[in-house]
């Protein structure tokens, strides 16, 4: 989800983290009140500023959580996700994706267009 969205959809935000929370997730941090945020990455030549979702760690293994809601702005998205996605292979961490209803369709196709096959967690 790009940083504009996140103050629209911040109920199913909220509902993400409880859900890491009950799978057994520590460390939880996310860009959104009552946790710390997730460490950002800048641009090097430009302004932009990446934050992941939601960070966590389970089993000493790293985890990038991102919310995958239908946005206005597809191609930030698919820049963000596809950084994240490199980041995290680069470190050998994990990178998944949350969606709800209604949004499957959308965060598939973001996916097919980048060639990621993830298996989405489905809320």
């Amino acid at each position: 989800m790009i940083q504009i969205e996140k103050k629209d959809n911040a109920a199913f935000f909220k509902e993400s983290v409880n859900y890491l929370e009950n799978l057994g997730f520590e460390n939880i941090k996310a860009d959104v009140e009552g946790y710390e945020t997730p460490k950002s990455y800048i641009k090097q030549d430009g302004d932009v500023k990446i934050t992941p979702d939601i960070t966590a760690t389970k089993s000493a293994r790293k985890y990038y959580f991102e919310i995958g809601l239908k946005s206005d702005k597809p191609r930030l998205l698919k820049s963000k996700w596809r950084f994240i996605d490199v980041l995290s292979r680069m470190n050998d961490h994990r990178f998944r994706i949350i969606t709800t209803k209604g949004h499957y369709k959308f965060t598939n196709d973001v996916l097919n267009d980048l060639n990621l096959h993830k298996t989405l967690i489905k809320l």
